[in-house]
């Protein structure tokens, strides 16, 4: 039986791309913003595109999503994925047009990106390496590859630990965060070829 994965509509993903991807890779996908389908999903991924601000504002405002998404995660369990804009909300806050808080799932703050080489271009857009740290070579969902980015602002995580793979460009940026049942990419998934949908069918077979 396919496993049920809710797709959190909260006005500020890439939901149909995503949406296909997760498709392709056998899941049975909900996209929703009702609170009881992600209580009963099993497992939950949050997309974001645009601003940290206008998505953290936008997933306050949809009616009990994060307290489910807090409940099926930290009590039930259920592994999760956050994508681009959607893995920045893990972050304790968030420096994207003023100070806004995020879940303050994985202690962090997300900045705008500062190249230690002038001559590269901010955002970071393209292709680009995600290299797995030592410490999570084992990890069951994030591997070493090349990853589709497009994104201005990056993660800064306080905890080394939960820092699983990183990109570089004009200075290393974080590429993936994660904690327990939780993770997060700073790329693309669904715009990342045979890479992308390899991460999502390692995401659906996960059990932390």
């Amino acid at each position: 039986m396919a496993e049920v994965v809710a797709l959190v509509d909260y006005g500020a993903g890439n939901l149909h791309s995503v949406e296909n991807a997760l498709r392709k890779v056998g899941a049975e996908v909900k996209v929703t913003a009702d609170p009881d389908v992600i209580r009963a999903a099993d497992r939950i991924v949050l997309p974001g595109v645009g601003s940290f601000k206008a998505c953290a504002e936008g997933l306050r405002a949809t009616i009990g999503v994060v307290e489910a998404m807090h409940e099926r995660v930290f009590v039930g369990g259920a592994p999760f994925l956050g994508i681009c804009v959607g893995m920045q909300l893990l972050a304790t806050r968030g420096l994207e047009h003023g100070e806004t808080p995020g879940l303050d799932w994985i202690d962090g703050t997300v900045r705008l990106i500062t190249p230690t080489d002038t001559s590269v271009k901010v955002p970071h857009m393209g292709w680009n390496d995600v290299a797995a740290l030592p410490h999570a070579r084992d990890h069951e969902v994030i591997a070493a590859g090349e990853a589709y980015f497009l994104h201005s602002f990056h993660f800064k995580a306080r905890h080394h630990d939960n820092v699983l793979a990183m990109t570089d460009h004009g200075g290393g940026l974080v590429a993936a965060v994660g904690r327990d049942n939780i993770v997060g990419v700073q790329f693309h998934p669904e715009k990342s070829q045979a890479y992308g949908l390899g991460l999502l069918s390692r995401f659906l077979e996960w059990a932390p």
